[in-house]
């Protein structure tokens, strides 16, 4: 194996963000509410308000972070950094502008960076969750963080 990469694995039972703008809140309420079944088998995180109103409308248990523009996007970026979050499902509103949207940005970023599965809408997000990946563990490839840092510090 390369040292430039390390192989991290996505569990049998996934930690699942789910992020939603205002406009499409209801969207995803919806699609929780479909994929209730597939949902309840994992573990369920959002940012503040998109996750409460999700748990009080479909009884799913989401785990809360801040509301996006105060902080929830990166709260959820920054798990996905400490390997505790493998798929975001974020329904964002393109015709709305977000006072938030370098979060949004940074967010989208990071979960490229950690190669983690992340749909923008429900056309993709039906994809992912009627995935067989989906109730099977899942081998992917990061970056080496350290030895790119080492090697760097040595090159530069």
């Amino acid at each position: 194996m390369n040292k430039d990469y390390l192989i991290m694995t996505i569990g049998d039972k996934k930690n699942i963000a789910l992020i939603a703008h205002d406009g499409k809140k209801a969207d995803m309420i919806t699609w929780c509410e479909d994929n209730k079944e597939i949902l309840q088998k994992h573990f369920l995180c959002g940012t503040g308000t998109t996750a409460r109103m999700i748990t009080d409308r479909t009884g799913l248990p989401v785990r809360g972070y801040n509301s996006g523009p105060l902080g929830g996007d990166q709260q959820v970026g920054a798990k996905i950094v400490e390997g505790k979050i493998d798929m975001v499902i974020f329904f964002s509103d393109p015709l709305t502008s977000q006072p938030h949207d370098p979060d949004v940005k940074a967010l989208l970023r990071i979960a490229q960076v950690y190669d983690i599965p992340i749909a923008n809408n429900k056309a993709t997000a039906d994809f992912l969750i009627q995935s067989a990946l989906m109730d099977q563990p899942y081998d992917h490839k990061i970056i080496n963080f350290k030895e790119n840092i080492n090697n760097r510090a040595t090159t530069l």
